[in-house]
């Protein structure tokens, strides 16, 4: 269906219908067509009021994200909103659905909003790196006040209809579902009431006697790591109170043309259409997922019971298996608790989490409860032995068509497949902990896994609200594969000099939610050394092994769950505090190495763990365990902290230059070329001048 925007009176009433599916993109056309049917309307005579109104499921759900980058085309969306605005006939915008960035400030060049039960309204912009650019800073503050404004416009988190209303973002919620009819009705009591147009550029300014707009700006300040685009529309709404509107718009518009150009803005971008690009595998394109309504855990440790609550929270009904009544009471009530945290956070009410624990779930010792199930999710201990014994379980108790999923972070889910009479049947599911909470769910593929069953583990992702990234089959997958490599960059680095509180804080301040030590704390230290004791008999001798960090497990000391781990904990603190007994640890094992200490600068940390990163990714790609760049760095950026604003580790390597990254590790390779090889691919893409988005194409 082409894009449109159509016009017809009802009765006194011009109703000005923007179609162009799925969103209402506020694409060019569209933007025409509004600027003509605005020019109409100033000259019809039999129309004294307007309406604005979405086809389908919303009014406008903002700007066309595809013309991002390109030259601008008229009539820019800040023009036909001021011809909106300064229409001399009323308007009403009537919003249903979303109202979302362009969208909003379409609603907001109205005089009149109303909106239907059930709708959402937001300025999401900063979430792409941008702010709003079409009166949206200049507007709201003047209609809802500086401080709400900046809520809005610095989180981009869109607000219900009930809080619009009492924000005055809206005038009015309709009743009933028919928002048109609605709308045309409310117009028409305007009309009788000899309502005038009013404009929120007539408003007066927004105050800010009490400091609100520093408030706003010190905690973000704080908050942000390295983030820009929340800043930069703080100091936009701030010109909505010192300046004209006129002014302002002009201040609005200059900061917004500066986001455009940012690296930040690239990064999001790229973040936003690899989200829903990564799904969109060829293989299940055509491929009918089977149903699956009943699940069965394996397992109720914290990973086991996170999934179980995940399953739950999303009306599946599941039924989780462990080794006696003691571990079922347990897990029980690790899910009751997760129940009544998502109770507390307003996500679920009581009654809710009532009927769950009544109806939704089942723990029991029995095997054959499972026996219904259309989809088996083991997550018992990390034991190729452990899991082979519950597979072989499952393959007797099941009917053909049962789905068999593992849970493992780095096993061979070929192997685990061999178990079972029907390897078409079995998938790796890897989620990460705590399961209830994190959205990354890798799919792992074996290679006799069925296409039906991969695409029945992306719907379940999408049922249970998680952002599925299919996997190939080797130690690690995508993530932990990664992982392991620049986590022991960073172990070579404190071999050689570099502080672990150094590295953290480096890596934090580059824009990671944590640092990898700080992440080892939160994980526990007995994750980590078992990790490398299961990986100890493939060692290469020039290996360089990390003995700190086994002498920290041998005292105890596990992170945040024992108090004491790379860092200190008092109780009640989770961000710790760095421990001189850990840095004499290191000096010795150091000593033990032969190791002469040296100092690292801040760059040449990021350098080095992002070279790490970046090349163990382009091996990942290179062999089709991941299928393409952009999901390694969905992986990243729901699984591992990465910031967001840097568009996940391959995208950051392309905006600094893959020859920049490649002449690192051939630098950092003059003293270790064991460690440092080049992978064959990111070589390949330099000789050629390419990068790794042209992979994202195919």
């Amino acid at each position: 269906m082409m894009a449109s925007v159509s016009y017809e009176t009802v009765g006194r009433v011009a109703v000005v219908t923007v179609d162009n599916p799925p969103v209402n993109a506020l694409s060019r056309v569209i933007r025409s067509g509004l600027s003509d049917a605005f020019g109409r309307f100033q000259t019809d005579e039999s129309a004294d009021i307007a309406v604005i109104i979405g086809a389908g499921r919303m009014l406008i759900g903002g700007a066309d994200i595809s013309e991002f980058g390109k030259p601008p085309q008229s009539p820019s969306l800040p023009d036909v909103i001021l011809q909106i605005e300064q229409s001399a006939k009323p308007v009403v915008a009537a919003i249903h659905g979303m109202a979302l960035g362009g969208g909003l400030e379409v609603a907001l060049g109205a005089h009149y909003r109303i909106a239907a039960p059930g709708t959402r309204l937001g300025l999401p912009e900063v979430k792409l790196g941008i702010m709003p650019g079409a009166g949206g800073t200049q507007r709201m503050p003047r209609l809802v006040g500086a401080d709400t404004a900046l809520k809005m416009i610095t989180s981009g988190t869109p607000v219900t209809e009930a809080e619009a209303l009492q924000s005055g973002l809206i005038d009015q919620i309709c009743e009933g579902v028919d928002i048109r009819e609605a709308a045309i009705d409310y117009a028409q009591s305007l009309l009788s009431d000899n309502a005038p147009a009013r404009p929120i550029s007539g408003l007066p300014r927004a105050t800010d006697s009490e400091g609100v707009i520093q408030q706003w700006r010190a905690k973000l300040q704080k908050s942000l790591r390295g983030e820009v685009a929340p800043l930069v529309a703080v100091d936009a709404v701030e010109a909505s109170v010192q300046k004209s509107f006129a002014e302002g718009l002009k201040e609005e518009r200059r900061l917004f043309l500066h986001l455009m150009d940012t690296p930040q803005r690239a990064g999001l971008i790229h973040a936003f259409f690899s989200e829903r690009a990564v799904a969109k595998l060829p293989e299940i394109s055509d491929i009918a997922p089977r149903d699956i309504a009943r699940v069965g855990v394996i397992g109720g440790g914290t990973m086991g019971a996170g999934i179980a609550t995940s399953a739950v929270l999303n009306g599946l009904a599941v039924t989780l298996v462990e080794r006696d009544s003691e571990a079922t009471d347990k897990a029980r009530a690790t899910i009751a608790g997760n129940l009544d945290a998502a109770v507390k956070r307003g996500k679920l009410k009581a009654e809710q989490r009532d009927a769950i624990l009544t109806d939704a779930l089942k723990t029991v010792t029995d095997y054959g409860a499972l026996s219904g199930a259309d989809l088996i999710i083991e997550a018992v201990f990390e034991s190729m032995d452990v899991k082979k014994e519950v597979f072989a379980k499952l393959d007797e108790i099941l009917p053909r068509g049962a789905i068999l999923a593992t849970n493992t972070s780095y096993l061979d889910v070929n192997e685990i497949a061999t178990t079972t009479a029907r390897p078409e049947d079995v998938i790796g599911l890897h989620f990460f902990s705590p399961a209830q909470v994190m959205k990354l769910l890798e799919v792992v593929v074996a290679d006799k896994t069925a296409p039906d069953v991969v695409a029945t583990a992306f719907a379940l992702a999408k049922t249970l609200g998680k952002t599925a990234v299919r996997a190939g089959v080797c130690d690690g997958f995508i993530g932990n594969r990664i992982l392991s490599h620049y986590r022991t960059a960073a172990d070579h680095m404190v071999l050689d000099g570099a502080s672990p509180y150094q590295i953290d804080k480096a890596l934090t301040d580059f824009g990671f939610a944590m640092g990898p030590y700080q992440v080892s704390d939160l994980a526990g230290l007995d994750i980590g050394y078992a990790t490398r004791q299961r990986k100890a008999a493939d060692a290469h001798p020039r290996d360089r092994y990390p003995t700190f960090a086994d002498a920290l497990y041998h005292k105890g000391w596990l992170g945040q769950k024992t108090g004491h781990g790379y860092y200190l904990y008092e109780k009640g603190d989770r961000k710790g505090r760095p421990d001189p007994e850990v840095e004499q640890i290191i000096a010795q094992a150091r000593k033990e190495a032969g190791t002469s200490p040296r100092t690292f600068s801040d760059d040449e940390i990021v350098r080095r763990y992002m070279a790490a990163m970046v090349n163990e990714g382009a091996r990942v790609v290179d062999e089709g365990i991941a299928q393409r760049p952009l999901d390694v760095d969905v992986v990243f950026l729901y699984g591992y902290g990465f910031p967001r604003w840097r568009g996940g580790p391959m995208k950051y390597a392309d905006m600094r230059g893959l020859d920049s990254i490649l002449a690192d590790i051939r630098t950092f390779a003059e003293t270790d070329d064991h460690f440092w090889s080049p992978a064959p691919l990111l070589e390949k893409l330099v000789a050629e001048g390419r990068n790794f988005d042209s992979l994202n194409q195919r």
